[in-house]
């Protein structure tokens, strides 16, 4: 089997595929116009969307796309072809990504941000530090990461209750309601963690009337997709008090522009697209797992449904 790699580092993921799977033959290049002419020749690729939907632009056809990011939406614009099975990276984001979210939320119980401020005027700042235990928190987008998610956090003693495409029974979560409920489970959530994929149903779905059924004291953790977020709404309601903060990973355009509000907004934390980098390791071991099942003929793990996005 013919392999293409269109990726940034896409070395590494040659010598790296070359080791794990030698009976692959693996073509790539950092030149646009050779990695063009390598397309031509391979039926399976491996690579970051933005990369394979120009590929996809110039007329070449593989028959199946494996993806090495969660989020796939590069591959999903209008008038690109889906005539081929499209695979996205499940099962290795879970752990750095629940490592994240547990980041801040003990980062916002123990006032790390204000103490480091009162370090900075010289004033003894001896606020009693509080616990996760009790809280109640609400993970928007139960899936692979949200599930890993939720593993991680039950041990603190918290309440998860879950968004998803539909209600289901889904343990730890007390309970995971449909996109609907988003509006009534927000008036209860200490923490609002976004990891909904990037669908019509999700744009703008946080909005100047969902952020003010926050409650005053939540902190809102948006890691999923940036457009899921109306900007001004969340610097607004911050500013007003509707919720106490918000740690914000993606943004609608990246990098943010330098007259961005986000840069200047009261109580929000800007992390650089950074929660949940790809393992180049961990991406190759599951390629090499969908590899051989798509020589035998069997499911391939992540496989995207076209019509939903994910």
């Amino acid at each position: 089997m013919r392999v293409l790699i269109a990726e940034q580092d896409h070395a590494h993921y040659a010598r790296l595929l070359g080791e794990a799977a030698p009976d692959l033959e693996v073509l790539t290049s950092g030149d646009a116009a050779e990695l063009a002419r390598q397309a031509a020749e391979c039926t399976v690729w491996l690579g970051q969307p933005d990369l394979l939907a120009s590929l996809l632009r110039q007329g070449h056809r593989p028959r199946w796309v494996q993806s090495t990011w969660a989020g796939v939406t590069p591959l999903l614009a209008e008038g690109l072809p889906r005539d081929y099975r499209l695979t996205r990276a499940v099962g290795i984001f879970g752990q750095v990504m629940a490592e994240y979210m547990l980041t801040y939320m003990l980062g916002h119980e123990r006032d790390v941000l204000a103490r480091l401020a009162s370090q900075a005027e010289r004033r003894w700042d001896d606020r009693p530090g509080r616990s996760l235990e009790g809280r109640r928190v609400l993970v928007a987008g139960t899936g692979d990461i949200g599930q890993r998610v939720a593993e991680l956090l039950a041990p603190f003693g918290v309440s998860l209750h879950g968004i998803a495409s539909s209600t289901r029974q889904q343990a730890p979560f007390v309970e995971v309601a449909g996109l609907d409920a988003l509006p009534r489970l927000v008036e209860q959530a200490d923490y609002v963690l976004n990891l909904l994929p990037d669908t019509p149903q999700t744009h703008d779905l946080y909005d100047a009337a969902l952020f003010r059924r926050f409650k005053p004291s939540a902190l809102f953790i948006n890691a999923g997709r940036g457009v899921a977020v109306v900007d001004d709404d969340l610097v607004e309601a911050l500013k007003q008090g509707h919720l106490a903060g918000a740690v914000i990973d993606v943004c609608r355009q990246e990098p943010l522009p330098r007259s961005h509000p986000f840069w200047t907004a009261w109580g929000l934390l800007l992390t650089g697209h950074s929660s949940a980098p790809t393992s180049p390791t961990a991406m190759v071991r599951l390629f090499v797992e969908n590899v051989r099942a798509y020589q035998a003929g069997r499911a391939l793990r992540g496989e995207v449904d076209f019509g939903r996005g994910y």
